[in-house]
């Protein structure tokens, strides 16, 4: 099962070196369950640093830490018995569910995410700060940054920066649902919120990802069943969705008004 979308790009092999050493020491992924997955993810690594790098990192883990993080719930079983195989098991009682990350990496590796509002910065300054980072540090800024970095990084035409977007524990429900309607985003961020069933359980996201354009039609044509007779409706006569919508819109309005 996939961590985080983030995640999914390391188990594919499309991380760039000096990303995977970022990671490796601790100082990319703002979930501890994403961190813990991705450093022993990387022990295999090709690189020799970057192997060595990560066990390093996990052997920094506070003592005791590890075992209640063990213990929590969401925790796959390949991690607990990849530490099981090297001793260390779940505690009696689990840690709470925190998102904060179990070993802090390397301060030095942090970008500067100030949000554009504690500065008093306008957008296009934002943009312009975001372009002088270096790709590390727009990965740093996706996940870990202000919602109006969030905002700019969800369309960087690089998918790794969006798929760190999509994986921060600060992204709310409110802009998922904005990120859903937006036509300018990619097909790989909605199919990444079209397959979260947490995210996919509030209506108004559900809907909005039927009506953007860029949604792929089998994933819209599953949400049509969701949708209440009104929102129907509209999606039937919209112009801007593709046409198999349409007409599969239209046919279930038809199916509500005579029964069938």
């Amino acid at each position: 099962m996939s961590v985080t979308p983030l995640f999914d790009f390391f188990k594919r092999g499309e991380v760039a070196r000096d990303v995977r050493l970022l990671a490796a020491q601790g100082g990319l992924a703002p979930r501890a369950l994403e961190q813990l997955s991705i450093l022993v993810f990387l022990l295999d690594d090709a690189d020799p640093d970057i192997r060595r790098t990560a066990e390093l990192t996990l052997s920094r883990i506070p003592p005791g830490v590890l075992p209640a993080f063990l213990a929590r719930s969401d925790v796959p079983i390949g991690l607990r018995e990849f530490f099981g195989d090297r001793g260390i098991f779940p505690a009696e009682t689990a840690a709470e569910e925190a998102d904060r990350p179990l070993v802090e990496g390397d301060a030095a590796d942090e970008a500067p995410l100030v949000s554009g509002e504690e500065e008093g910065e306008d957008r296009q300054s934002l943009v312009q700060r975001l372009a002088k980072m270096s790709f590390p540090e727009r990965l740093n800024a996706a996940s870990k940054g202000s919602r109006e970095m969030r905002a700019v990084l969800i369309r960087d035409p690089n998918k790794m920066i969006a798929a760190a977007v999509m994986s921060s524990p600060k992204l709310t429900e409110s802009e998922i649902e904005g990120i859903a309607r937006n036509a300018s985003v990619s097909e790989d961020v909605l199919r990444i919120i079209g397959s979260n069933r947490a995210w996919m359980k509030n209506y108004k996201i559900a809907s909005a990802l039927t009506r953007n354009p860029k949604t792929p039609v089998a994933l819209s044509m599953n949400l049509l069943s969701r949708l209440n007779e009104h929102d129907l409706s509209q999606v039937a006569v919209d112009r801007n969705v593709p046409e198999p919508i349409r007409v599969a819109a239209r046919k279930k309005v038809v199916a509500a008004k005579t029964g069938h």
